[in-house]
């Protein structure tokens, strides 16, 4: 009788619940909801008054006692109540009438790598009170993998780098497992933070997340460009205290970033120094694979791929490919049941800062 009901009123949920942006995939019904990891919450009161992208509207805009903040560092939980309501939110929109019940019976969530036993455990108590019945875990790489249709369960060499919000993840996998792998808390928010550090040292000014943020997806590059792109980009100086624009370039943020992306290229080396030559050599013929919303970065596949000397691809539909394949997880648990993460085994890959 269970299963009956379940077949008809009630789905399954896989959540990219990232430190920037968090994803829901309701099964049958594919990716549904792609909105800011970002609560905005009352000091006074302990109220929330928004998630998601309204709460994101409310950055910078807000009187003191009002917070916005996101309850996610560097993919894991900072803050379990606000987390847990976020997750509630984010099931409640994914609702429908069919759902009536609002009970989902499984719900798939995805980790960096190495996280520890009491961050894992947050996020499946979390996820269970926001009304989870069965909660599972599994790395971000190896769902990543399996949103890109990989043989990863075969005995061959798959190499994975997911930039996040958060972290990058750099990845070996085979027959269904982590082989070698690095964590660094390096990724789309750092960039953004070293966007605004570099304009205010270069033009002193002070710009907020989101016009950094702007500025690297329109003009950002990771290599240097021959054609120059500019933007205005309007904030305050900090030397008259007056409202100021100016005009930046592509080159501008290249400098900006390059010393971070020379960091994940050197964890991109260090994870091929360690990879067992067999699987190295299923590599260097199928080459990495380039996802995250990192991956969108202009000219960052080529600048891997001209460092380290193997192809780099940038899968199709980046931000997704996590969600996707935790999503593919839930439909046929039987077959990817050995890719879950267990809280009391974890692997730790070496982390970066």
């Amino acid at each position: 009788m269970f299963k009956k009901i379940e077949r008809y009123f009630l789905r399954d949920v896989a959540i990219d619940l990232g430190t920037a942006n968090s994803l829901v995939y309701v099964k049958g019904r594919g990716v549904i909801i792609n909105q800011p990891s970002v609560v905005a919450v009352n000091q006074k009161t302990g109220q929330i008054l928004a998630m998601g992208r309204e709460a994101q509207q409310m950055v910078g805009r807000t009187p003191s006692y009002i917070r916005v903040a996101w309850p996610l560092v560097n993919g894991v939980v900072s803050d379990f109540e606000v987390t847990e309501q976020l997750l509630k939110h984010f099931l409640q929109a994914a609702k429908t009438k069919e759902n009536f019940f609002g009970v989902w019976p499984r719900v798939i969530i995805g980790l960096p790598c190495g996280v520890t036993d009491v961050e894992a455990r947050a996020v499946k108590d979390a996820a269970k009170g926001a009304g989870g019945y069965q909660v599972f875990l599994v790395e971000e790489p190896v769902a990543s993998a399996i949103g890109m249709r990989l043989p990863i369960q075969k005995a061959g060499g798959n190499f994975i780098i997911d930039i996040g919000g958060g972290t990058t993840e750099v990845a070996v996998i085979s027959l269904g497992g982590i082989v070698v792998s690095k964590s660094l808390k390096i990724a789309g928010d750092r960039f953004n933070e070293e966007v605004q550090r570099f304009i205010r040292e270069k033009y002193h000014l002070l710009i907020g997340e989101s016009t950094a943020e702007s500025a690297k997806i329109q003009i950002g590059s990771a290599i240097p460009l021959r054609q120059k792109t500019e933007m205005p980009v309007r904030g305050r100086n900090f030397v008259t205290g007056l409202p100021e624009e100016v005009v930046v370039s592509n080159d501008d943020i290249y400098q900006a970033l390059h010393p971070l992306i020379e960091v994940i290229i050197k964890a991109v080396k260090s994870t091929i120094e360690e990879t067992p030559p067999e699987l190295l050599s299923d590599v260097m013929s199928d080459g990495i694979y380039l996802s995250g919303g990192g991956a969108l970065l202009k000219g960052l596949d080529k600048l891997i791929s001209q460092e380290v000397k193997i192809p780099v691809k940038v899968v199709e539909d980046p931000l997704t490919a996590m969600v996707r394949g935790a999503g593919m997880i839930l439909e046929s648990l039987d077959q990817f049941k050995g890719v879950l993460l267990d809280e009391h085994d974890q692997s730790m890959p070496e982390k970066l800062d």
